[in-house]
């Protein structure tokens, strides 16, 4: 599989299928997954309230806790991936990264 250097810290692997992967800080992944497994913690907790027959209400103000802490969770990493992978691959000219970003950023706010 061809590699090719994109940032000191990130790099791109192209296949034949186009599949990319990102080589992260090790700074960068701790924080990632102490956000996913404290957002894990709370889904469980939200099954825990549904086996329990916790009061819809009740219910709905965790759900919405854990839809805040995704949205939070992909700020960070969409700020990362700009600071990294778009900025480097525009470096580089490759501008479809633009259009990849805006097709992503359009799923995140619907």
């Amino acid at each position: 599989m061809p590699e090719q250097e994109q940032t000191s810290d990130t790099k791109i692997h192209a296949s034949c299928c186009t599949q990319k992967t990102k080589e992260r800080t090790g700074q960068e992944y701790k924080d990632l997954m102490n956000r996913l497994s404290r957002i894990e913690g709370q889904v469980r907790g939200i099954k825990g309230m549904v086996e329990r027959d916790a009061y819809c209400i009740d219910i709905l103000v965790q759900a919405a806790a854990v839809n805040a802490a995704m949205n939070s969770f992909n700020k960070a990493l969409l700020a990362n991936h700009i600071k990294t992978c778009v900025a480097g691959d525009i470096r580089e000219g490759r501008e479809e990264t633009m259009d990849e970003l805006i097709a992503v950023l359009q799923k995140l706010m619907k």
